[in-house]
């Protein structure tokens, strides 16, 4: 491990944030002078964030922890362009209403990891559109166009890889780039930003900003990016079977939030310790290091802290002391009926409607269908949502059950045998 001079690269490389630096040493200075002002920009593309912009976000917390200022950017702007990076097709354009209503859903959610105010390491929230908005075309062409090539650009994965699979891609999307990276030379010029932060999947766009910010005569920028998410098993990390792992309460409940952490793998368990909670790294140190049926007792402290931060501690309780009395209060568990099916029907994928007429908890698929347009319908307490969604052995609890329900009274556990 590199010995860096400021707490803040420590702790982001100690706690295993870092994927790639355009310059160590000069960042490193700066955050050690508590100059290293830094931003990551969040889309507006749905209601909230999910958990591949909380690890963003707590790259920020440690930032300001460390005496740097952050800068949360929505991008009111460069959503009404639409990022190609990852996407096989241009995303469909969003109405500027929408976009609104995005962010305003979306806004109080840094609240949680960041402290905002008027002093020198509080946290300060900008708007792209305040200034992608008000751009002259020509203007634009002739002072910041000149400074890109469009041969490099063909060289960027989100464009590459769309080409050589012959898939279209809109000019509107072609201009991603180039405005994120006027963001950061923006920023700069307003606030003395100098490092942006992101994805692995972003260090095109940021190194494009750093290389006009040269260009145009700014201080020297910087680009730090994080590891993509991806669990041991190599699975991309925040989808679950009812969908994305999102950040606001109204869509993924405090207890559904829990239980995804409950369920992290025996292998990732000290990697999501040291990134998604604030414990300190000898308390995160020997939780790692528990072994056998006792890492149970490390992903529960796990679920506990990932969820206090984010929701709060009494909502953190709240959902541990459902799950405790669910899954572990030996009276409850034995009073719920078990239907025990074949383990080959899970391994190949059982339907959730076949699922929930074997438990006996409708009496048709037509039945399932209606309940599910109701939202009477869970899975490991979680709303079923889509009716073509199908079981498998990845939504086991680690008691080895897969627990439906139908409103609020009615459980049975499906076993595999």
């Amino acid at each position: 491990m590199t010995a860096f001079k400021s707490d803040f690269l420590n702790t982001l490389q100690e706690r295993g944030f870092i994927h790639q630096c355009s310059d160590f040493e000069g960042l490193d200075a700066l955050a050690a002078k508590g100059e290293a002002t830094a931003y990551v920009g969040y889309d507006c593309t749905a209601r909230s964030l999910h958990i591949g912009n909380y690890l963003t976000m707590m790259m920020l917390h440690w930032l300001q922890q460390s005496g740097n200022k952050p800068i949360t950017l929505m991008g009111g702007g460069t959503t009404m362009v639409g990022d190609p990076s990852g996407k096989d097709e241009t995303r469909a354009m969003r109405t500027v209403a929408e976009i609104e209503a995005n962010k305003e859903s979306i806004r109080g959610v840094f609240a949680k990891v960041l402290r905002y105010g008027d002093g020198k390491s509080d946290a300060v929230m900008l708007d792209n559109a305040e200034w992608l908005t008000k751009l002259n075309w020509i203007e634009m062409l002739r002072d910041v166009g000149r400074h890109f090539s469009v041969n490099r650009m063909l060289t960027m994965d989100s464009v590459r890889l769309r080409l050589e699979r012959e898939q279209e891609m809109s000019f509107i999307e072609f201009n991603y780039m180039v405005c994120q990276a006027y963001d950061f030379v923006e920023l700069a010029k307003r606030t003395g930003c100098k490092l942006q932060m992101g994805g692995s999947d972003q260090w095109g766009n940021i190194i494009m900003g750093v290389d006009l910010g040269r260009r145009m005569g700014t201080h020297q920028l910087f680009a730090l990016t994080t590891p993509l998410l991806t669990t041991a098993s190599g699975a991309k990390m925040g989808k679950t079977a009812q969908g994305a792992v999102w950040l606001n309460a109204d869509q993924f409940s405090p207890y559904d939030f829990w239980q995804y952490w409950r369920n992290t793998e025996d292998a990732d368990v000290g990697k999501f310790l040291k990134l998604f909670t604030t414990l300190p790294m000898a308390e995160i140190k020997k939780l790692e290091a528990l072994g056998g049926s006792e890492i149970n007792e490390a992903k529960k402290v796990l679920a506990t802290e990932a969820t206090a931060l984010l929701h709060g501690r009494d909502a953190a309780n709240e959902a541990a002391e459902t799950a405790r009395r669910t899954f572990e209060e030996g009276a409850l568990a034995e009073s719920l009926p078990t239907v025990e099916i074949p383990r080959g029907e899970l391994d190949a994928g059982l339907g959730v409607l076949n699922a929930f007429v074997k438990a006996g908890l409708v009496a048709s698929n037509g039945e399932a269908r209606r309940q599910i347009k109701g939202g009477g319908l869970r899975v490991n307490d979680a709303p079923v949502t889509d009716e073509k969604m199908a079981l498998s052995a990845a939504n086991l609890t680690p008691e080895g059950v897969v627990k439906l329900s139908f409103g609020k009274k009615k459980h049975v556990l499906i076993k595999p045998a």
